[in-house]
């Protein structure tokens, strides 16, 4: 096993197709809790999961990136406040903002760290109530045209887990209208506001739609019987695979 292998428990292997060659980076920080899981969810999508560590200077030949969920660092100053300053966190902010507009999804603590290092505007403080959740959440794709959304209908609801602290999004009331009006909104909490974030923002993109932030889980919803499910069959467990599934068709398709 090379030393960019994430070993699995079981055969999650895909047949081959023209997205089998695509590989994605998930990134590692001290405290990062769901790397194992965000790597199982890109070999489900069909691609070859790759870690990357913070304190690495190099992204290799990765052709998208994960910063998954956790406590990086600990939480400590704020979250992702520490993480914004890896080495790694640097060659993902260089790819991002190049000509080449290196997709990077960012979930959860992910996103926390996206905010810090100015990839996405604002910034996620503690849950209004002060309190950690873990919840199934419904979610409303507000942009389908992001590298990370593309699979999904406009208005599509989805629900997948989510689980945080800090996760209420916080942004001034002019970032906030220029989200709405530029279409940079890219998902929001159906039914209930979770943590109190600002217009009920569940997920952002920046304004080349190749970086996602959302703060709930899709990848622990990809795979049937494991994910959150509904008695109706409207939901089956694996709404949260489109998500790693739109990377593989933006990459086959050259569009960002």
């Amino acid at each position: 096993m090379s030393s960019n292998e994430i070993p699995l428990i079981g055969d999650y292997s895909t047949p081959d197709t023209a997205l089998s060659g695509a590989r994605i980076g998930v990134v590692s920080f001290p405290g990062t809790l769901d790397d194992r899981d965000a790597a199982r969810a890109v070999r489900l999508a069909g691609a070859e999961p790759v870690a990357l560590w913070h304190a690495d200077d190099s992204l290799g030949d990765v052709d998208a990136v994960v910063i998954p969920g956790g406590f990086s660092y600990g939480d400590y100053l704020r979250a992702g406040a520490i993480a914004r300053f890896a080495p790694m966190m640097s060659r993902i902010v260089d790819a991002a903002n190049s000509d080449a507009k290196l997709p990077v999804l960012g979930i959860c603590n992910g996103f926390q760290i996206l905010t810090e290092a100015h990839l996405l505007p604002g910034s996620m403080i503690k849950n209004d109530h002060l309190k950690f959740i873990c919840r199934d959440q419904v979610l409303r794709v507000e942009n389908n045209s992001t590298s990370w959304t593309n699979q999904y209908g406009i208005g599509q609801e989805i629900t997948v887990v989510l689980k945080n602290q800090d996760g209420q999004y916080v942004a001034d009331e002019k970032t906030l209208d220029a989200l709405e009006a530029e279409g940079q909104v890219a998902l929001r909490y159906v039914g209930w506001n979770p943590n109190g974030s600002r217009r009920d923002i569940a997920g952002i993109t920046n304004a080349a739609g190749n970086v996602v932030g959302l703060m709930p889980h899709p990848e622990h919803a990809v795979e049937a019987g494991y994910g959150p499910t509904t008695d109706a069959g409207t939901h089956t467990g694996t709404d949260g695979l489109g998500f790693f599934a739109s990377v593989l068709s933006t990459l086959v398709g050259g569009t960002k």
